[in-house]
């Protein structure tokens, strides 16, 4: 990979047709996929303020870099009727203060003469090495913006919450065993699988209208509790979508968590 896509500026706007979560995930449309791959390292950007109520959820109503990441897996949109993409956002360092796009009167970024007039149109805008590194100069980052961590059993999901890939698993002792959940990885488990239960095909949309639009449960195939200490999980590979009685039948007997396919047989046997 080249040096020049290596690196990618990517645009939020504080009013958007999708709904992202910052430092999770990031949707765009199919002619940026030459500039998005999987380990692109990309700042975040935020042009000039248009609505001033989203002035506390910024860092400047000017525009300006304000937070750095990388890119995880690629995904199509299959809501999407242009082919719109998604990607999964890790290691999101969100910035102490902002930085401004414009230094001592000059851009950042390096503008093509070609492009004066509408290079910022584009949402997504590859970058150089060295001009990333003049922004990471620049840039303030702490520890006090990482990730917060949410112990939730798999079978008392409630309200969905934004969740992505990371490292689960630390145990904590209360009354019981319980093991800390990035609170990123329902997000895109249900991005990636969708809300149709892949046991039974059960639907919440289709039974409870609007109500149940976008509401699934989510199910790790390999439990947290079978192996002590962190792990990490894969979105896609490690976990599944699952209604909720399916999931409560799952995870029924503690000492026996049936596997997708054994819970597949079942419902086929007894739906027969």
């Amino acid at each position: 990979m080249s040096a020049t896509t290596s690196f990618t500026v990517i645009t939020e706007n504080d009013e958007s047709q999708w709904e992202d979560t910052t430092g999770v995930s990031y949707h765009f449309p199919k002619r940026y996929l030459k500039y998005l791959k999987v380990g692109t390292n990309v700042v975040y950007y935020k042009g000039r303020i248009k609505n001033v109520a989203f002035r506390e959820r910024r860092l400047s109503d000017e525009p300006h870099y304000f937070g750095f990441a990388q890119i995880g897996g690629i995904y199509a949109d299959a809501k999407s009727p242009k082919g719109d993409h998604f990607a999964e956002v890790l290691n999101y360092r969100l910035f102490d203060e902002p930085v401004l796009a414009k230094q001592d009167g000059d851009f950042i970024e390096i503008i093509p003469e070609s492009r004066v007039s509408n290079y910022w149109r584009d949402g997504v805008r590859p970058i150089t090495q060295d001009v990333y590194g003049v922004i990471e100069s620049l840039a303030k980052t702490s520890t006090t913006h990482n990730r917060k961590i949410s112990s939730v059993s798999d079978h008392l999901q409630g309200v969905p919450e934004s969740l992505t890939s990371g490292i689960e698993g630390n145990p904590s002792l209360r009354f019981v065993s319980t093991y800390e959940r990035d609170p990123k990885l329902r997000d895109a488990a249900i991005r990636i699988h969708g809300t149709t239960c892949v046991a039974c095909g059960f639907n919440f949309a289709e039974t409870y209208g609007q109500h149940g639009a976008g509401y699934i449960q989510v199910h790790h195939l390999e439990p947290l509790g079978d192996a002590p200490g962190e792990r990490c999980v894969n979105a896609e590979a490690d976990l599944i979508v699952l209604c909720a009685n399916c999931h409560v039948m799952v995870h029924r007997y503690r000492k026996k968590t049936l596997a997708l396919k054994q819970l597949k047989t079942l419902i086929e046997e007894n739906r027969t």
